[in-house]
């Protein structure tokens, strides 16, 4: 079967010599190219369709031939006036400019493999001029960990974990506070979830550090668990209490008074399994009237977790 070029060049010569021993009509070859000027103005039509539509307009000039007859009438205009390549059914056209993906989020971390030794070794180790603290066992080998912040040549702020087992993993931490980030690391709830705690003075936000990983921690709208120590309405500080023999994370806050003594309400806050998403119980007002200086009081304006106060008994973002 001839290509589309043969058909047209084979065209093209029976409008001028005639097509199998039939003579072209007069005024054949001048109808033909007026047709084709005025298609060439419909620019909504493909490359393909005007090729395909000169095709059959020739071939009804040489086959009609004589003179009067009528030409085919132009095609009804269906789009715009420019061209484009249709988009496949069911697959939407590329955007030059993606849309960012929810997550908000930090850097992924580097993450380690979990066995019955701990986590496996790895991730190269605490950085230089990094901040590092012992603490609690978090990958559950029976011997302390260590935490550690770390200041990037960007300014970049790093928060991670190296085990006793020889494992790093860590997470790169973003806020727009100025203020030096400071951390605590815990196990809360009866299941014993590693979380760390980390401060930054105008907010905080939890880590959960189960499977060899630094995670955020998601809140019920699958955005990033944050406590915003007074910024907000959300409360002023974040703790862990004891209850049963386990530690449970909760939002507290302290309200004040016109008399100056403060009300102080706290928030469970449930974690799943491996500490990925948080769910808030209900609020429930935990001391009234209380003076500035009671613990109560001074508990709901820190970041701590059971007798660990972030700033004090864990690591310290070092200033560039």
């Amino acid at each position: 079967m001839p290509d589309l070029g043969d058909m047209l060049w084979r065209a093209e010569r029976a409008l001028e010599s005639g097509y199998t021993g039939r003579a072209a009509a007069p005024g054949a070859v001048a109808r033909a190219k007026r047709l084709v000027r005025r298609r060439r103005t419909l620019r909504h039509w493909g490359e393909g369709v005007g090729a395909v539509a000169a095709v059959g307009v020739v071939g009804a000039v040489v086959w009609l031939g004589a003179p009067g007859d009528r030409e085919p009438p132009l095609p009804a205009a269906t789009g715009s006036t420019a061209a484009s390549s249709p988009t496949p059914t069911g697959e939407p056209e590329p955007s030059a400019d993606p849309e960012p993906t929810e997550s908000g989020a930090a850097t992924p971390t580097f993450t380690s493999t979990p066995t019955a030794a701990g986590c496996s070794p790895g991730g190269g180790g605490v950085p230089v001029g990094a901040d590092v603290r012992q603490v609690v066992d978090v990958d559950g080998d029976g011997r302390p960990d260590r935490a550690w912040l770390a200041t990037e040549d960007d300014g970049q702020r790093r928060f991670g974990i190296t085990t006793a087992s020889g494992a790093t993993f860590w997470i790169d931490i973003e806020s727009a506070s100025p203020i030096q980030a400071s951390a605590v690391v815990q196990l809360v709830q009866s299941d014993h979830v590693p979380i760390a705690l980390v401060d930054f003075s105008r907010s905080a936000q939890v880590y959960s550090l189960a499977g060899c990983a630094v995670t955020e921690v998601l809140n019920a709208q699958g955005l990033p668990y944050t406590f915003d120590r007074g910024m907000g309405d959300q409360g002023t500080g974040a703790g862990c209490t004891l209850v049963g023999g386990a530690l449970r994370l909760a939002g507290l806050d302290a309200v004040r008074n016109p008399d100056g003594t403060y009300d102080v309400s706290r928030t469970f806050i449930d974690l799943d399994a491996g500490a990925r998403h948080a769910t808030n119980e209900s609020r429930v007002v935990v001391a009234r009237g209380a003076k500035a200086d009671a613990p109560v009081v001074v508990t709901a304006s820190e970041v701590s977790c059971g007798e660990l106060v972030a700033g004090r008994d864990g690591p310290v973002q070092p200033m560039p």
